[in-house]
């Protein structure tokens, strides 16, 4: 399975703006199948000016009268929620850990797509509509103000989704934070202590001791391969400048 055989259907959606957000942040996560169960009438030119680059999601999106529908073809439909009750789901997962049981599931699911149901803006899913669903889940909030915007609420799993598909991995962002491992870290440390002893620094013992101190100092300060290249070239330079002075 990949991100392309995600479904994310919406039940009742009233504001085409909210519609619109969500084209957007699903195509933002590589998300592109959407599927509308009995929408509101939806003022197509309000929606797309909330659309921006995601034309092509609500396009080519599907319309049904039923969820029952809409997730005809689904291997696993998760119903998205924030009210418990007599007559819904017991038990509901918060979206990492819906993730985290996902993910070893995701290559059985592959002969199907997986479907995200959300409900009406106000509304949220019926009762029967979430007792439809295989699966319950809920986004943690405060509880001072509980209710989230729709295409919040989808941008939160679609980026959820995203990272549970390898998408960090496929798509590095340039100048992201990777700290350097042990053995980089080590050798950086020789060197700089290596430069330090070619200056003269330890006529005296303690090169053991600050050889520690500054391992565990660049450790603790989580230095990327650049900036580490960067503290050695500060030393190696200090370095040639105190050659000369000697000569």
């Amino acid at each position: 399975m990949v991100l392309s055989d995600v479904v994310i259907i919406l039940c009742r959606a009233s504001e085409p703006g909210n519609v619109g957000a969500v084209c957007r942040v699903m195509k933002n996560m590589g998300i592109s199948q959407l599927r509308m169960v009995a929408p509101a009438p939806l003022d197509e030119a309000t929606l797309l000016t909330r659309v921006v680059h995601a034309e092509d999601v609500w396009r080519t999106a599907r319309f049904f009268d039923t969820l029952a529908d809409a997730a005809a073809d689904c291997s696993l439909v998760v119903g998205t929620t924030r009210r418990r009750g007599k007559r819904r789901k017991g038990v509901t997962l918060e979206p990492r850990a819906l993730m985290s049981w996902l993910a070893p599931r995701l290559e059985k699911c592959a002969a199907a797509p997986l479907a995200f149901v959300f409900g009406n803006e106000r509304t949220g899913l019926t009762d029967d509509e979430l007792n439809f669903c295989n699966i319950a889940s809920h986004i943690p909030v405060s509880e001072a103000f509980p209710s989230l915007n729709l295409s919040h609420a989808v941008q939160i799993y679609a980026y959820e989704l995203f990272l549970a598909f390898g998408g960090v991995e496929e798509n590095p962002v340039k100048g992201e934070w990777v700290p350097l491992e042990r053995q980089a870290v080590d050798t950086l440390t020789a060197d700089i202590t290596g430069t330090l002893a070619e200056l003269g620094f330890y006529r005296h013992p303690g090169r053991e001791e600050q050889t520690r101190f500054l391992r565990d100092l660049i450790c603790r300060a989580g230095l990327t391969e650049r900036e580490g290249r960067y503290l050695r070239n500060i030393f190696a330079k200090a370095a040639k400048l105190g050659s000369r002075q000697d000569n």
